[in-house]
């Protein structure tokens, strides 16, 4: 089993559920007791959002990988940065840092692309959303147009990841503010949507949409083990 180097604290109630994940996925698949072999490094997340809010997108580039550094010298195998947003980084922070960093991305593609869909939704962090690296990938590789909210939208869906969902708080009223923005999309003509914020799935699941639902989290943890475990 290979050792997996996290990066968390962004937020610190998603990197539960990425350890959470990992943790039980190693046991479906080895049985008995067995657990994850893996490294945390969890960060000050109201650091992180304040360089975010600066543009200090060189200074992030370059902490994160330092981080990644000290996680492949403590003896990780690859890295799993537990944020959508940090992974617009990913292929700076692989390159200067040495170590493979699995992509969120891509291992989202694939599950878009084994159910053929070819128009997505993507809801994130504002800084995801306004970014091309979610909509240059899944293009490049995998032939699907991605759809941002649009207007206010793309505000309400920034505004309650900041100020409800990193924090743990959970509204009814946010949770069908987001399902509304999510008809309108699929009015455009999406056929799925991926949660490209990792507090997204604390608010939506699939069992609230018709559409596909595409949990990053989720895909991203599981993508994880297949990879520790190959």
């Amino acid at each position: 089993m290979k050792t997996i180097g996290l990066i968390g604290g962004m937020s610190w109630e998603s990197s539960i559920e990425y350890y959470r994940i990992i943790n039980e996925e190693i046991m479906k698949s080895m049985g008995s007791t067995h657990s994850a072999k893996c490294l945390m490094h969890s960060v000050d997340y109201k650091e992180i959002e304040e360089m975010e809010s600066k543009g200090q997108w060189k200074e992030l580039t370059d902490k994160l990988t330092n981080i990644s550094i000290e996680l492949k010298n403590a003896g990780a195998d690859f890295i799993v940065i537990c944020s959508n947003t940090m992974h617009m980084l990913a292929d700076e922070i692989e390159k200067n840092a040495g170590i493979k960093v699995l992509n969120i991305v891509e291992v989202t593609g694939k599950e878009i692309e084994k159910m053929k869909l070819k128009k997505i939704a993507l809801l994130g962090t504002k800084f995801t959303m306004e970014s091309d690296f979610y909509q240059t990938i899944l293009k490049e590789k995998y032939g699907v147009e991605t759809v941002i909210p649009h207007g206010n939208d793309e505000g309400i869906i920034h505004h309650v990841i900041y100020k409800e969902l990193v924090k743990g708080i959970i509204s009814s009223g946010s949770k069908k503010a987001y399902l509304n923005i999510i008809e309108k999309l699929e009015e455009d003509g999406v056929e799925g949507v991926i949660l490209g914020c990792s507090e997204i799935p604390m608010l939506i699941k699939q069992k609230d949409l018709k559409l596909p639902v595409f949990d990053t989290t989720l895909i991203h943890a599981k993508a994880a083990v297949e990879y520790a475990l190959e």
